[in-house]
């Protein structure tokens, strides 16, 4: 269970940490905000049953930590008045001035108004709050601290409340505080999430880490004890600071799930900080530590010239000791470190160390952009999509001829690329080199690698259709659409049309133009359309689609319209469930990421069965599954109900899967040779191949084949097994 951080912090708290840090703090008003918010909070009380104003004050303590001003932590003590008591914006203008007014109105949520679903009203209020983090990035740092103490109270609140809680905070929260450059508040939101999201991985990972404990630990201290002494040899300006930590449960479980690795092939869930003065002495430690340890090939990272989009700098390094532990060893200076830990939060921290406005307003370019595409948009629900996929944590780094940087979301295509570079060249974009070599649109780009857009000289060159099936960004998606918005409009609104009335025909919605205007203008209130028109071209070309919209029109047109005995079929039909690209079909869902598991490595032909993991898709297990199987024995109605039932398409036999294999032997001559002939003679792609000498001089064998069914690998055991020198073969788990 992640530790909550439950302290009860007071005004006198607050106070003493001001003194205490001798920092300047107009502590009278502060005292005025106290007084006044807990006036207009008593008798209210939270789901844990405090009282209401620990909250305010907690998130006030938060942003005191972060090193925020005066105002803003008044406007975090007054953050909820507005909202949730009779107090007014006039009010709290009139006491505390227009910058706390401003800040507490920035981050009220909009009044409650009529919404089709929790979704659409989401999207409205992070709307309202980029807008105005636009005009003051504070906005969005008192919401953080907001979040982050409600995130650590959340096991107050009903289980349907926490995981929607937790799914918002994961995919938007999260995201905002990566990009803002809080590290502290980004993982400590995503631990939290996750746990409420998917507390059986989270156990799993703390029971691997909680094994080993105080080994990891003494691994870790050797480790900074070896780099002290070997750092008091070298003339440093200052004494280096030497630090370490675990990596988060959340970027362990990002691995280890999502990216199907063990964790043992995790080579940064160990690190070691080195903190030093200057750029040069990151350097000079970088060529020490690599003296002293094995670096790991293609693991090394330099931010300094490289920095990410939000601005974090640092040399990062994995490494082996003697131990053959992997490691990762971050190396910065003071200033890279305050900027890693507060990111935009340190110009208030450190402003006397750090440039102001132009700081932060490079820090807060992407909303203004983000914010620019959402206007050409006629979806306010895109908008969390945006916030989700294109400021996701993990960016690649790729270069134009010319040896600029790009920064772009993991799985971003070419076509992502050239639209991130500018608009017009997205649009007559008709190919694309990556490091001298054609290649298709569909390319998704990696890091370190130098793409060249080729474009046509036509003026009126325009996008393609299909490129909105292969963009990952939203921005690209945007700028797509609103090409085809503006330069097809004849052919959208004909699109639209005829979409709409064949599923108006289909479910018998008798409507008349006339009613679908009223019902588009009143009812649907979809941005951008004013007239039928605009309904139908955003039809068109995708601004809407008819999955969201057809529900909707049909509820108000069921309530305006039709006449009192009308019955309509059932919306929406039950669809036949797909078969995704693991060749698996899940029972009553659709559209969900489907993975295989790695504890049970499932092939086709196999018994399956699904398990929701949430926020991530569906993990597909064998019934013979150890942590199948432990499920039904302990009889948690909860954790029962996540598992789902799963089969095999028919034609799933046609895709290779990983299997993993492990082969006892006698180490003979000739034994590498003979393994290898007969996994070569079946034709089947290796991944992954080791031996391992035991200490009666038997060896293991353990490979990874790529495999279409059970059969197949069943017949390559069987050879296997008669080979000479070959004690077993059998399959193995990860």
């Amino acid at each position: 269970m992640p530790d909550f951080h439950n302290e009860t912090y007071t005004i006198d708290m607050i106070i003493a940490k001001i003194l205490k840090d001798d920092r300047q703090y107009d502590i009278s008003k502060l005292i005025a905000a106290y007084e006044y918010a807990a006036q207009c909070h008593e008798g209210q009380v939270r789901s844990s049953g405090e009282k209401y104003i620990v909250h305010p004050v907690t998130v006030a303590y938060i942003l005191l930590e972060l090193g925020m001003d005066t105002d803003t932590l008044c406007a975090a003590l007054l953050h909820d008045v507005v909202e949730d008591t009779a107090a007014t914006q006039e009010d709290v203008q009139k006491r505390f001035g227009h910058d706390v007014a401003m800040l507490v109105d920035g981050v009220t949520k909009l009044a409650k108004v009529p919404a089709f679903t929790r979704e659409q009203q989401q999207a409205e209020n992070v709307m309202k709050i980029l807008l105005a983090m636009s005009q003051d990035i504070r906005v969005m740092i008192i919401k953080l601290a907001d979040r982050l103490h409600n995130m650590r109270t959340l096991q107050y609140r009903p289980v349907h409340k926490q995981q929607a809680t937790a799914f918002e905070t994961m995919n938007v929260y999260a995201p905002i505080a990566h990009r803002l450059g809080i590290t502290s508040v980004q993982e400590e939101l995503e631990d939290l999430s996750f746990y409420y999201l998917d507390h059986f991985a989270y156990e799993e990972i703390e029971s691997l880490l909680n094994n080993k404990k105080e080994e990891r630990e003494a691994f870790i201290e050797s480790i900074k004890a070896r780099i002290a002494e070997r750092v008091r040899t070298m003339d440093f300006v200052t004494p280096p600071q030497i630090d370490g930590r675990v990596k988060s449960f959340y970027g362990i479980y990002k691995k280890v799930y999502t990216q199907h690795k063990s964790i043992d092939e995790i080579y940064d869930k160990y690190a070691v900080r080195v903190i030093v003065t200057t750029v040069n002495e990151c350097y000079s430690v970088l060529g020490l530590i690599h003296d002293m340890f094995r670096p790991i090939p293609n693991r090394f990272k330099d931010y300094i010239a490289n920095p990410k989009p939000n601005g974090y700098q640092s040399l990062h390094t994995s490494v082996l000791g003697k131990e053959g532990i992997p490691f990762e060893v971050q190396i910065r200076t003071w200033e890279m470190h305050a900027n890693a830990e507060y990111g935009v939060a340190a110009h208030w921290k450190y402003k006397e160390k750090i440039e102001g406005s132009t700081v932060l307003d490079s820090r807060i370019a992407w909303v203004r952009q983000m914010l620019e595409t959402q206007k050409s948009s006629d979806d306010p629900e895109e908008l969390v999509a945006t916030i989700k996929n294109d400021i996701a944590p993990e960016d690649i780094v790729v270069m134009t001829p010319k040896g600029e940087s790009i920064s772009l979301p993991i799985g971003s295509t070419v076509i992502d690329f050239a639209y991130h570079i500018h608009t017009q060249i997205g649009h007559r974009m008709i190919g694309a080199k990556v490091d001298g070599r054609i290649v298709q649109l569909s390319y998704r780009l990696n890091t370190g690698e130098v793409c060249e857009v080729l474009t046509s000289k036509d003026e009126n060159k325009g996008p393609n259709r299909n490129w909105l099936e292969i963009v990952r960004t939203n921005e690209a998606r945007a700028k797509i659409r609103s090409w085809f918005k503006r330069e097809r409009r004849p052919e959208n609104i004909a699109a639209g049309k005829a979409s709409i009335e064949h599923e108006c025909k289909r479910l018998r919605i008798a409507a008349t133009p006339e009613q679908l205007e009223l019902i588009v203008k009143e009812d649907l209130r979809a941005p951008n359309c004013e007239t039928l028109d605009d309904f139908y071209a955003a039809i068109g070309y995708g601004g809407l689609t008819l999955p969201k919209v057809i529900p909707r029109l049909r509820e108000c047109w069921l309530k305006r319209f039709a006449p009192q005995d009308t019955v309509l079929p059932e919306e929406p039909n039950v669809k036949k469930p797909r078969k995704n690209s693991t060749g698996v079909i899940v029972d009553g869902i659709d559209n969900m990421e489907v993975k295989l598991a790695r504890c049970c490595s499932p092939l086709p032909g196999e018994p399956i069965i699904g398990f929701t993991t949430m926020g991530h898709g569906i993990t597909i297990h064998k019934k013979q599954c150890r942590k199948y199987q432990d499920s039904l024995h302990r009889n948690d109605p909860a954790e029962l109900s996540r598992w789902v039932n799963a089969e095999w398409a028919s034609d799933a036999a046609s895709s290779e899967m990983k299997a993993s294999i492990e082969l006892l032997c006698i180490n003979g001559m000739s034994l590498l040779h003979n393994v290898s002939q007969v996994i070569g003679e079946a034709h089947l792609p290796v991944s992954n191949f080791n031996l391992h000498m035991k200490k009666n001089g038997n060896a293991i064998i353990q490979a990874t084949v790529m495999v279409t069914s059970q059969e197949q690998l069943d017949t390559l055991l069987s050879r296997l097994r008669s080979v000479h020198d070959v004690i077993s073969a059998d399959r193995a788990a990860y």
